[in-house]
């Protein structure tokens, strides 16, 4: 799947590169801040308007990362659903296909659909039961059977890793759809259902000042995968297929974007760059890591501890402002950003304030646990091989939650 030349793209400013442009610090943000380069491509990562559900949705712990109702047949018990999907990853993966002919670019798709939605339902403390998933597609565009199949072999072997460590998912089938009015190429996403017992959810309400925060790297390859991941998950993928792909594939392949929007990289899918030790179409579809089986032995051992757990999907490095009550989150230790993140952000512009907020920029989940306990708890993910440190800590926030980022790249306060 890797192109031929590789092509040549500056290295990020270090204290050992002192001839490249530093980045800009932003220690605050400027009072009339310009519309982030997500924004612009016409997406809202504050997602404005799912406000007006907040009176109908019966959430028993609003601070907790995912509502949790009550089980009417056992009371003791709490229901967790979760849906979410793909984002627009599945348009690079048809990208990818229509580009090289193998179907198998639509594989990674299950995992990234699974993991959205089991990794979500686990920071609660919830066990999962089933899965379903739902896939829409142009069949004019998109060979189905072939989709199917990729996809099917994709869960199966997620599954199957799940299983192999102790997590059990039972998949329930799913819908398929033809809608050639409605779908440019494909969607895929999914829904999930577990379950909790009450006095064991985990609502936001133990985390405390003095809590560590550890970060769970999102690149990399842990003992359970196959391949390296970029690190991308599944959110920003449409500034970043917009800013990274030429413009000449959307000519080649109209389907892949609106009219009105535009591709401006300089890249095709197949190109190999060193600085990701992949080609552009891999990192863009690397699948969503599955922390499943990380933090399922990090509550086995270290339950007590635990006070939270964030899955760091749309809002980036911000996401834990949905967790907890009147806790200041400060992000002073972070790892070093991932090719991929630092390549977005040279060729679309985006202020890095903005990349933090759109991008996990190194850090897919994190666990927020009692200082005397979090040394300990980094043993786990190391039996993964999963690169993971204490990132930060938890202070008192007076008023709602608030996220400090100090990095080399800048220090951030959101909101």
């Amino acid at each position: 799947m890797r192109g031929s030349a590789p092509r040549t793209v500056a290295e990020p400013y270090t204290a050992e590169n002192p001839e490249l442009p530093r980045p800009v610090r932003n220690e605050r943000m400027a009072p009339k801040a310009r519309k982030s380069k997500y924004a612009e491509a016409g997406v809202d990562v504050k997602k404005r308007g799912i406000e007006v559900f907040k009176g109908t949705v019966e959430n028993l712990f609003p601070n907790a990362f995912c509502v949790v109702v009550r089980d009417p047949f056992s009371p003791d018990h709490g229901l967790v659903t979760h849906t979410d999907g793909a984002g627009s990853k599945p348009v690079q993966s048809y990208l990818n296909w229509r580009e090289t002919g193998d179907t198998a670019w639509f594989r990674g798709l299950a995992q990234d659909v699974l993991a959205m939605n089991l990794d979500d339902i686990i920071c609660v403390g919830a066990e999962p039961v089933n899965f379903v998933d739902y896939v829409a597609l142009n069949p004019f565009k998109v060979p189905k059977v072939e989709l199917l199949r990729e996809l099917n072999s994709g869960f199966r072997e997620c599954l199957q890793t799940l299983r192999d460590h102790g997590v059990r998912v039972i998949f329930s089938g799913g819908e398929t759809a033809d809608q050639p009015d409605q779908v440019r190429t494909l969607d895929v996403s999914g829904t999930i259902n577990g379950r909790v017992e009450l006095t064991s959810v985990l609502s936001g309400e133990r985390i405390k000042p003095g809590n560590l925060i550890i970060g769970l790297r999102s690149g990399g390859k842990t003992k359970y995968e196959t391949r390296e991941n970029s690190g991308i998950m599944c959110n920003g993928l449409t500034l970043a297929r917009l800013c990274l792909i030429s413009r000449e594939y959307q000519a080649k392949y109209p389907e892949i974007s609106a009219e009105e929007r535009g591709y401006y990289g300089k890249y095709g899918p197949n190109d190999y760059l060193d600085e990701l030790g992949m080609t552009v179409g891999e990192a863009l579809t690397s699948p969503t890591r599955l922390y499943a089986p990380v933090v399922a032995k990090i509550m086995e051992e270290y339950r007590p501890y635990v006070t939270g757990l964030i899955h760091n999907t749309g809002g980036g490095q911000t996401k834990c402002l949905r967790v907890g009550r009147n806790i200041h989150y400060v992000k002073d230790d972070l790892p070093d950003v991932d090719p991929i993140f630092m390549l977005i952000q040279r060729e679309s512009g985006e202020e890095w304030r903005a990349m933090y907020e759109n991008y996990n920029m190194g850090v897919g989940f994190e666990v927020v646990a009692e200082k005397e306990a979090a040394e300990d708890i980094l043993s786990v993910p190391e039996r993964f091989n999963l690169e993971a440190k204490i990132i930060g800590r938890c202070e008192r926030s007076v008023g709602p939650n608030k996220v400090t980022i100090r990095s080399p790249l800048g220090k951030f306060r959101y909101p």
